[in-house]
């Protein structure tokens, strides 16, 4: 179909159309920096902008070495440069070419000579530090008691633990008597026995912000026997302030989480240690019970009686294994005399003589079974089977009759 283009093709369209127009090719911009990021290659990814508007912006690697100076979020810069199109995801955005501070260039290069100083001093050092209090009952506040960042600390606070006694130092923190008016702030509520102090403000420009730059600022913070907690501007405001306080919080909505606990969670975790409590003595209890009852067993098992009537027991079981034993060894002797008997009968001599056979012995008791054992007028005992004969031999031969 006429007319139809690729979304690749459109965007090259485009791109074409930025790089012919004169004005875009070679423009001058000022503005704030913000979302400033040092990429690893080198190349400084940031937005800039004003009061109503932003402009994504890139400088190259190429460019970023000849700088002078570090970009910051909240400078305020000139930047020369061309608009173009990034073809691949259809946004137009700042390339920049060169880059100069705009009207606050010499504020920001003595904020770096304070930083500097603080840093060399030993301000910044981690070793001083204090611990903020992980359960604090009673905060004090150094801010405008009009300004938007009391409230955010007032409401955070309430609503993560009403319990919570907070202190607020009303004091200025814009223009020329700001920097003595916080410092008063601060060495107030240091008296005061607190658990923490939060100073700080909303966001602002470097000039807005600059009462937290100050040196005698600073000194009031390092100074202090109660932790502080920095919170001035936004996350992406810096300040010396925040670099010498014992922790910096990006807002101050960020510095009332930080200060105040989250009593909910306080409470689920108590509830979490009283069940946790409960089962460790329903189980010990259990454990208790299960051993009074092996105690018990053993008891019993040692009682004199019970061993009487356990022996008593188990003499009955031998009683009867033995008379069982001595029944079988009865029937097993009766069964081998049986088979003997049947043994013997079947050469009983009693026997052949009911069958008509006969026995003959001499005077002397001795058994003839041969005509060589006897002689003419022997007297002979002659057994059959329903008594005894007795007879006198009148002739012996070998012969066999039939």
């Amino acid at each position: 179909m006429a007319g139809v283009y690729t979304v690749t093709q459109m965007n090259s369209y485009i791109k074409n159309m930025f790089r012919q127009d004169f004005v875009l090719n070679r423009v001058s911009i000022k503005g704030e920096i913000s979302n400033c990021k040092y990429h690893t290659s080198g190349h400084i990814y940031f937005t800039l902008k004003d009061e109503s508007g932003v402009l994504s912006a890139i400088m190259f690697a190429s460019q970023a070495v000849s700088m002078k100076f570090r970009l910051e979020n909240g400078m305020k810069v000139v930047i020369q440069g061309r608009i173009d199109v990034y073809e691949r995801d259809g946004k137009y955005q700042l390339y920049a070419n060169s880059i100069t501070p705009d009207g606050v260039g010499d504020l920001y290069q003595k904020y770096e000579q304070l930083k500097q100083h603080f840093e060399e001093m030993g301000y910044f050092a981690r070793e001083y530090k204090r611990k903020i209090p992980a359960f604090s009952k009673r905060i004090g506040i150094v801010t405008a008691s009009t300004g938007a960042a009391v409230q955010d600390i007032m409401n955070i606070s309430y609503r993560r633990n009403p319990y919570v006694a907070l202190y607020l130092y009303p004091a200025l923190v814009q223009g020329e008597q700001a920097k003595y008016s916080v410092v008063q702030g601060i060495r107030v509520l240091d008296t005061m026995n607190l658990d923490v102090i939060i100073v700080g403000r909303g966001g602002g420009s470097l000039e807005d912000l600059w009462a937290f730059n100050e040196e005698i600022v600073a000194e009031a913070i390092f100074e202090a026997h109660t932790p502080i907690i920095s919170a001035v501007g936004h996350e992406t405001d810096f300040t010396i302030a925040d670099f010498v306080a014992d922790l910096r919080a990006p807002t101050p909505s960020a510095a009332a989480e930080l200060a105040v606990c989250d009593i909910s969670l306080v409470e689920d975790r108590i509830k979490g240690y009283q069940a946790a409590l409960s089962q460790t003595i329903l189980r010990n209890i259990d454990l208790e019970r299960n051993r009074l009852k092996q105690l018990e067993l053993r008891l019993k098992f040692y009682n004199p009686m019970n061993q009487i009537h356990e022996n008593r027991h188990r003499i009955t079981q031998i009683e009867t294994q033995l008379n069982n034993l001595m029944k079988q060894a009865t029937a097993a002797y009766r069964n081998q005399i049986t088979v003997y008997a049947s043994r013997l009968e079947g050469v009983s001599p009693l026997l052949k003589l009911q069958q008509g056979y006969s026995y003959t012995e001499d005077s002397m008791h001795r058994q003839v079974t041969s005509v060589q054992d006897v002689s003419e007028g022997d007297k002979v005992n002659i057994y059959v089977k329903d008594g005894l004969i007795k007879a006198i031999v009148e002739e012996s031969t070998t012969q066999m009759y039939e």
